[in-house]
């Protein structure tokens, strides 16, 4: 706390009259930091191409989302173990992509057989996973990334640009 009230450029009592605990000021910057990653993943228009051209742009933006807001890359985000937990947690932020889940799945794109929550939850784990590796530095950003698009794709059996 004494860290960011330097950065801040304030008394460490002023931090701690707006956030009572170290766990209440990460719960507001992860707080923030989720709602403008919702707001960003939100704005992309997911409806007018192919479903398998919009999941990659989807990946690439998360993607970018993770480089730009290196907190998420941290130990803060550590899954709960609960897939639905999981889920719920980031339901601002895959809101937009069970309803690209489900438009692939109607049109073939996307394997039909599975879940479009349990594609969400998969696509969420698999993004912690490759964080979790470029963290470790056994992948760089760019592997990560690249990692992340292909197990996600393959997952969704849309295989570059074909139907699952």
């Amino acid at each position: 706390m004494e860290d960011v009230a330097a950065a801040a450029g304030v008394a460490r009592q002023t931090v701690y009259a707006h956030f009572p605990s170290r766990q209440s000021l990460l719960d507001a910057v992860m707080a923030r930091v989720i709602g403008e990653v919702a707001t960003a993943l939100g704005s992309i228009d997911l409806r007018m191409e192919p479903a398998p051209v919009a999941l990659r742009r989807w990946i690439d933006a998360a993607w970018d989302l993770l480089e730009r807001f290196p907190i998420l890359l941290g130990p803060l985000i550590v899954p709960s173990g609960d897939p639905e937990d999981e889920l719920r947690r980031h339901a601002p932020i895959t809101d937009g992509l069970l309803t690209l889940v489900r438009r692939g799945q109607r049109t073939g794109e996307f394997d039909r057989r599975a879940r479009p929550g349990w594609l969400a939850a998969v696509t969420i784990a698999i993004g912690h996973a490759a964080a979790a590796e470029v963290v470790a530095g056994r992948l760089t950003t760019a592997e990560g990334r690249s990692a992340f698009a292909t197990a996600v794709v393959r997952v969704y059996g849309a295989e570059e640009g074909g139907a699952g």
